[in-house]
């Protein structure tokens, strides 16, 4: 133990030697760069992630090209238009004052100082790693990178990510033989990891607020990272090495994710015993110290909780360890939307109605409450669920009009106005929007299925909460 703890210290000491003394003469030219607000930013991937940084950096002024696969998108953001809700167009036309422009052109990769990385990791049908948009992004811009440029992956996936694939496609597919510099190195380029920590729809937060961890394959680019994300950011966390930052963004995650497993967990439970969960929840969090409230629902949604348990699952069978605790909370919350099937089962059975041929209108398809995001939405699973059973499924939702074809649903439906409720027997509540009018929704339904404890405080034998 005692060698382990001064083998720790060495290590940590050489670290901080190396960043405080070394680095400030290796970088000083894109250091400086960065600092007077010249270094030109490109980020690939203009959606949920890389659209906002997009903005961040603009608003410090920086000159920033988006990169993206889909025309629509870079037409709507040279037309100074927006395609997320909670960003407006006022926002992306702000930002082309400051030189914001979007492509699909990789070769202006060459134009730019810094590259930052913003591309999808979702899991594939074996619940394996789908790296395929990293691997083919950086297969695209490697004939294009150039000698200093900084080049940071952002999207969420295993430790080891960036040491094992992204420095040596980076490496193999450069025209010019550039190599990743670890220390003084300066005839190459520079690789970091930062993970993004996007909460859509939190306005208790600002983003520069959020601190931004940050992990370099050598000082130098830790440095160089540090610097660009210090100007858009109040504080920078930085780690030891990328694998770290890697890890970091999973710990994270898997917190969130195995907590809210519990909570499922005992709401099953508590449903058989008659207790209010929510009831218990709040009582409990009123210790101020050991607790933190989490809360039930009917599954896991957005990009990140509900793979990222996976991902270090996957990556552990590399070391011979089986991730027993993290995939029993993915078990759990993936079984989520079987268990709200069951209950929308017995809750028509109750009324005389079987599944098949009954009529549901789901509330809400969007992962969480107000946001504009599909991805991974527990709502997708369960509409599908019921179609297979033979019911006759409708939604809505403020934010879709339309929702069609994905990676893992397809569903070709359009938004269902919230009008002559009584026409459906079953009103399921799946996501919790603000702009719902939840004792007018349960007074004119027949029934109505509350999995997300909107409901709470309308007193109605109505309401079913499960």
């Amino acid at each position: 133990m005692r060698l382990l703890k001064k083998t720790a210290s060495m290590l940590k000491s050489s670290f901080t030697m190396q960043s405080a003394d070394s680095i400030p003469l290796i970088s000083a030219g894109l250091k400086t760069k960065i600092a007077g607000r010249q270094a030109r930013i490109g980020i690939i991937g203009m959606g949920y992630v890389g659209l906002p940084l997009a903005l961040l950096f603009s608003e410090q002024r920086f000159s920033v090209t988006g990169f993206d696969v889909d025309r629509q998108k870079v037409d709507a953001l040279n037309a100074g238009g927006s395609y997320i809700v909670r960003i407006p167009g006022e926002e992306v036309q702000a930002a082309q004052r400051s030189g914001f422009r979007a492509t699909s052109d990789y070769s202006q990769i060459a134009q730019v100082d810094v590259v930052i990385i913003c591309v999808p990791t979702p899991l594939n049908e074996h619940h394996e790693p789908d790296l395929s948009y990293i691997t083919g992004t950086l297969r695209a811009m490697a004939p294009h990178i150039r000698q200093g440029q900084l080049i940071v992956l952002e999207s969420t996936t295993y430790p080891g990510t960036t040491e094992e694939i992204v420095v040596p496609l980076l490496e193999q597919g450069n025209a010019s033989g550039l190599r990743a510099s670890r220390d003084a190195d300066t005839s190459g380029f520079y690789v970091a990891f930062s993970p993004e920590r996007e909460d859509p729809g939190n306005e208790t937060v600002a983003r520069r607020d959020i601190p931004k961890v940050i992990g370099g394959c050598g000082p130098v680019a830790l440095d160089l990272a540090s610097a660009v994300y210090g100007t858009i950011f109040n504080q920078t966390v930085p780690v030891s090495s990328a694998a770290a930052a890697e890890m970091t963004k999973l710990l994270e995650n898997i917190y969130r994710c195995v907590n809210i497993a519990l909570v499922n967990e005992l709401k099953q439970l508590c449903l058989r015993m008659d207790i209010d969960l929510f009831e218990v929840i709040h009582a409990a969090k009123t210790k101020p110290f050991g607790f933190q409230a989490f809360y039930p629902g009917p599954g896991l949604g957005g990009h990140c909780i509900p793979i990222d348990p996976f991902y270090l699952s996957w990556k552990a069978k590399q070391f011979d360890f089986h991730t027993r605790f993290i995939e029993l909370a993915g078990e759990v919350n993936s079984n989520m939307p079987y268990f709200v099937l069951d209950q929308t089962i017995a809750a028509l059975n109750e009324h005389g109605k079987p599944l098949k041929g009954s009529k549901v209108l789901v509330l809400g398809v969007a992962y969480k409450k107000d946001v504009d995001d599909l991805r991974e939405s527990p709502a997708l699973v369960i509409i599908e669920l019921l179609r297979k059973r033979g019911a006759i499924v409708s939604y809505n939702d403020p934010y879709f009009a339309h929702v069609g074809r994905g990676r893992h649903y397809d569903l070709n439906m359009e938004n269902t106005p919230l009008e002559n409720l009584a026409q459906y027997d079953a009103l399921l509540i799946v996501t919790d929007h603000s702009s719902y009018d939840y004792p007018r929704i349960v007074a004119e339904s027949k029934l109505v299925i509350d999995t997300r404890n909107a409901t709470s405080g309308i007193q109605s034998e109505k309401i079913v909460h499960c």
